[in-house]
């Protein structure tokens, strides 16, 4: 009986120093850098909050985006990164830079508002900050602040553990224009980078692999014709604004004979000053969407003959403007399960009572199902392509990329409209983006100390993609400078006394 006690104690002690041993493996191959990294995101939660709840509070659309850049450039010059502003001829683009050497790993993420969004945070009732002035109607300054909160933490855990290479760091404008990283990729900016790293607001913690989202091709058509009194002598006058709805007629008459994949819009931008003013100009701004950039393209030629023939019935001429173009979006398998491995280890944010009650409130109002905010995460799946378009396509074609999707705002809430603003600068928005930082912050980490993962990510890459990327931006093309300004000068004076300009000091 004796032997048989010191038998079981042996196996017991025995598996006991087993069970200790391989928990300590796992910290040292697992742990030290990353757990640095999170215990500097929520030493620092309230900075990453304040840094989303400034950026909603500055609200600038797309290539506006003034405030927004000036301050997330200073916010990553304090955390001792190199920074440069006005990259690929973007004035409000940032690029900041640490550490030297391979590898190397970039985050973006972008920080424009949508027109007429305005809307304060927390409150479910439609209750605009300033009446028709732009807003963070799909909480694009939730994504600035996880992606600056990472960067901190890996950062910190690059200097704390002597992890070799370098981290990029993009603020991107005018994504809801689809504008600007077709134009970095075109630029280089990508070139030695061995991975990136998106994040976007969604309701749920979740990442996966494949194609994505839709290719987009932008185009402004802008007609010409010639002044006449609309009443008196109309017949001396050539309609731009006929042409531009002929146009758009025309198109509506080839949609039945258009695959049923396609998504293509438009906006007639200028259409005159004054009815008894025949236009002599008018702009008709098009978005053309489909599931492959071939399909986009040939949706385009068709378009242009269209406008040729608008031109011609009405005695017009016509100009074509080609603003961008972005290729579907598309993540790496071994990036995403990284990214997932992450997401598991750091788990949903914990939600209270209050938390749960806003989110039923603004689904209400929304119209949609009382469900609350979620609670479990998405475990990894293939990705099923969906009909909407982000400008970080070139970039997943160019390097082994992940997305990393971040429960910040609410089930149901449709992104554009007004109720997708109430909680992007809420106790929600500020735990999902610690959630966010941290799973974007790992992920980083296990490819800076994991080389193996890199290895895998880009021979995977090389095997999917080959060579065939290929911008479909027309050579020299420029950004649109003037794009929304008008718009953000009608607004801006009248939201300045709204700005929330916190002094933000990460630690």
């Amino acid at each position: 009986m004796i032997k048989k006690t010191n038998i079981l104690t042996v196996i017991l002690l025995v598996w006991f120093m087993i069970m200790q041993t391989t928990e300590a493996s796992d910290k040292v191959q697992i742990y030290p850098a990353k757990k640095t990294a999170f215990q500097c995101i929520d030493r620092n939660k309230d900075e990453i909050a304040k840094v989303g709840d400034a950026i909603f509070s500055f609200a600038e659309l797309g290539m506006q985006e003034i405030e927004t850049s000036s301050f997330c450039v200073q916010v990553l010059k304090d955390m001792g990164f190199k920074v440069e502003s006005g990259i690929s001829g973007f004035p409000t683009a940032v690029l900041a830079t640490y550490g030297s050497g391979r590898p190397v790993i970039a985050l973006h993420a972008e920080y424009d508002a949508l027109p007429a969004g305005s809307q304060t945070a927390g409150i479910t009732e439609r209750q605009p900050v300033v009446e028709g002035a732009p807003g963070h109607a799909e909480g694009h300054n939730t994504g600035a602040a996880v992606m600056l909160g990472a960067a901190f933490a890996i950062k910190e855990a690059m200097d704390k553990h002597n992890l070799q290479g370098t981290l990029k760091v993009f603020g991107v404008p005018a994504e809801e224009q689809v504008l600007a990283r077709p134009y970095f990729v075109c630029d280089g900016y990508f070139e030695n980078v061995d991975a990136a790293f998106h994040c976007h607001v969604s309701d749920r913690l979740s990442t996966s692999y494949g194609i994505r989202q839709y290719a987009l091709i932008s185009v402004e058509y802008s007609f010409f014709g010639k002044t006449a009194h609309a009443a008196s002598r109309p017949w001396q006058g050539f309609s731009a604004l006929d042409a531009a709805k002929l146009m758009d007629i025309g198109f509506d008459v080839l949609r039945e004979h258009l695959p049923p994949t396609h998504r293509s819009h438009s906006v007639i931008v200028d259409g005159g000053k004054q009815p008894n003013v025949v236009p002599e100009y008018a702009r008709i701004w098009w978005y053309f969407r489909e599931s492959t950039s071939e399909k986009a393209t040939i949706i385009w030629q068709r378009a242009r003959k269209i406008a040729e023939g608008a031109a011609l019935m009405t005695g017009c001429t016509f100009e074509e403007n080609v603003m961008a173009t972005v290729l579907p979006t598309r993540d790496n398998q071994i990036v995403a399960e990284t990214i997932q491995t992450n997401i598991e280890l750091i788990g949903m944010p914990e939600w209270l009572d209050a938390d749960q009650e806003l989110a039923r409130r603004i689904q209400k109002v929304a119209g949609v199902s009382e469900t609350g905010l979620r609670t479990e995460i998405v475990p990894l799946k293939k990705a099923t392509q969906g009909t909407s378009s982000n400008d970080s396509g070139d970039i997943t074609w160019t390097v082994p990329h992940g997305r990393i999707s971040f429960p910040s705002n609410i089930s149901g809430a449709a992104f554009h409209h007004w109720t997708a603003g109430i909680a992007p600068a809420t106790s929600i928005a500020h735990k999902d983006e610690v959630a966010g930082a941290k799973v974007m912050a790992g992920s980083v980490i296990d490819l800076l100390t994991q080389p193996e993962l890199l290895v895998k990510a880009k021979e995977l890459h090389k095997k999917e993609i080959g060579g065939q990327y290929k911008t479909l931006l027309p050579p020299d093309q420029k950004p649109p400078l003037e794009l929304n300004k008008i718009e953000m000068e009608k607004y801006r004076r009248l939201m300045e006394s709204h700005y929330y300009k916190p002094k933000v000091q990460f630690n």
